[in-house]
């Protein structure tokens, strides 16, 4: 009878990347409401539903690139559609998912300008004079002609007007 040398290897159990991603994630964060930018709600929702950014592309309709740029902050602004999308499809309500500049953009820049000059009772060139801009660009805000850019929003109304 012959016997081969019986040889113990060792090796290192490797968890699939997603999975030490969603457990890395998780040991940062504790809960929902310590998140405060929509990239990482988005990152939680999904690590919570067990879904790859893939996924949640298709399930909601945009390519994985697209869904990237949502997840990694690469864009300023979330599309109406898409946000109620992926609220519908984690369960929650679109303005859980949304910081104050997006819900700024989401319920419409330009109602919420109108709004708080209207409350205030002054016409648009007083208003644009109080703001310390021109009238045009305040014009162009309120018909949202121009979306307004994330600085533009935290020098004239962040913290103005509630969201």
């Amino acid at each position: 009878m012959r016997y081969a040398p019986l040889y113990v290897h060792r090796f290192r159990l490797i968890t699939p990347r997603r999975l030490r991603d969603a457990q890395q994630f998780q040991l940062q964060y504790h809960s929902y409401g310590e998140l405060s930018t929509v990239p990482d709600r988005l990152r939680w929702c999904r690590h919570h539903m067990g879904l790859m950014q893939r996924e949640v592309a298709a399930r909601i309709g945009i390519s994985r690139g697209q869904y990237m740029d949502l997840e990694t902050g690469a864009v300023d602004y979330y599309p109406k559609e898409v946000v109620d999308k992926l609220a519908a499809l984690f369960g929650i309500p679109a303005a859980d998912l949304l910081d104050d500049f997006s819900r700024f953009l989401y319920y419409g820049q330009g109602k919420a300008i109108r709004e708080h000059r209207e409350c205030l009772g002054l016409q648009k060139k007083p208003y644009a004079r109080l703001l310390h801009m021109t009238p045009q660009s305040l014009r162009a805000w309120e018909s949202e002609k121009k979306q307004i850019s994330k600085a533009s929003w935290e020098k004239y109304f962040k913290g103005m007007i509630a969201v």
